[in-house]
């Protein structure tokens, strides 16, 4: 029996208004979110699966020519997002996706580190030196820097991994961030700071669509609020995402020790300073779900996030906000 050929959709970062149509290979997956690569003219080019389909065609389709496994699926709201945003700023959906795959290193899977760590196996000969070693190889950590914590030769650590006291361990060199705590205790607030939070609180636990303006001159406790909203959020939900714009000028180490005061960790991230390891980790964390709390300048958002329940955009009058090249947009508005 002939099935009819498997069409996906595939939008591509370019200045185009929608996505093209390629045939899936058969015994190929690719379903809505799949970063592929595609033909288009001359060029193979990077995309997101949209849609598919099985509606005959009597067109000639070029195939899909490869599904990027290490990366992850672009989510359907991140996608739902892009359609939104090109119809109210009036720009090609490609252009939109665009500035969402800004990081192409993010695609790749992370580098791995080898390590070498004690397997529990004993063995028969042991000395002093590989006791030493012993001794400090509960935790994973190169075989150098284990010899020299040790204080022997690496020879030492080698035979140990020949003999099987000790094993080799892989480890990303992209860890996963730590989980912020909401329930580590605040800072005083004041009787106005304490009514302002509660409003803002209230807002985040009737879980709809609703928007506020929190008001106060440079140095009221403003940020100390917006910790209560963001703990909120993080109560409510285990898996909640929460962005904080602030403009690029404010991403000072200042500003994110603040957030490590009140929960505990340093929140992701995203400005241009960051480099390409940097904006890796963060990118591929923020897809997962495991980046909890992100900080960012305007692009921040366009991150792939999973489950982003509450977005707080600081100091929302500075111009910074505004982009006005390429596609012209306002991060507040969108």
């Amino acid at each position: 029996m002939l099935f009819p050929p498997r069409i996906v959709s595939v939008l591509l970062p370019q200045p185009l208004p929608e996505p093209f149509d390629y045939e899936l290979p058969e015994g190929v997956d690719a379903p809505p979110g799949s970063f592929v690569v595609v033909p288009l003219g001359p060029r193979e080019m990077i995309g997101v699966v949209w849609g598919e389909r099985t509606v005959p065609t009597n067109r000639r389709l070029k195939p899909v020519l490869e599904v990027i496994a290490t990366a992850p699926p672009l989510p359907a709201n991140m996608r739902s997002f892009i359609e939104r945003a090109a119809k109210y700023i009036c720009a090609p959906m490609g252009n939109v996706l665009a500035m969402a795959m800004r990081s192409r290193e993010a695609l790749d899977a992370p580098p791995v580190a080898t390590l070498v760590m004690t397997s529990g196996q004993a063995i028969d000969r042991m000395t002093p030196a590989r006791e030493k070693v012993l001794a400090e190889a509960a935790a994973p950590m190169t075989g150098a820097d284990l010899a020299r914590a040790a204080g022997v030769s690496s020879g030492v650590v080698k035979g140990l991994l020949d003999a099987g006291a000790l094993m080799h361990v892989e480890r990303s060199l992209d860890p996963p961030f730590p989980l912020p705590d909401p329930e580590r205790p605040p800072r005083d607030l004041t009787g106005e700071q304490k009514e302002a939070a509660g409003y803002l609180r209230n807002m985040v636990r009737d879980n709809t669509y609703r928007a506020a303006l929190l008001d106060g001159v440079t140095g009221s406790g403003k940020t100390e609020v917006y910790f209560e909203a963001i703990a909120e959020a993080l109560r409510r939900d285990p898996d909640a995402q929460v962005l904080v714009l602030l403009p690029e000028i404010a991403l000072t180490q200042a500003v994110t020790s603040r957030f490590e005061d009140r929960f505990g960790v340093a929140p992701a991230e995203w400005h241009s300073a960051a480099g390409s390891p940097a904006r890796r980790r963060v990118w591929r964390e923020v897809a997962a779900g495991r980046a909890r709390i992100v900080v960012g300048a305007r692009s921040a958002l366009f991150l792939p996030y999973r489950n982003l329940k509450l977005i707080i955009v600081d100091e929302e009058h500075d111009q910074s906000y505004k982009q006005e090249e390429g596609v012209i947009y306002h991060a507040r508005d969108l």
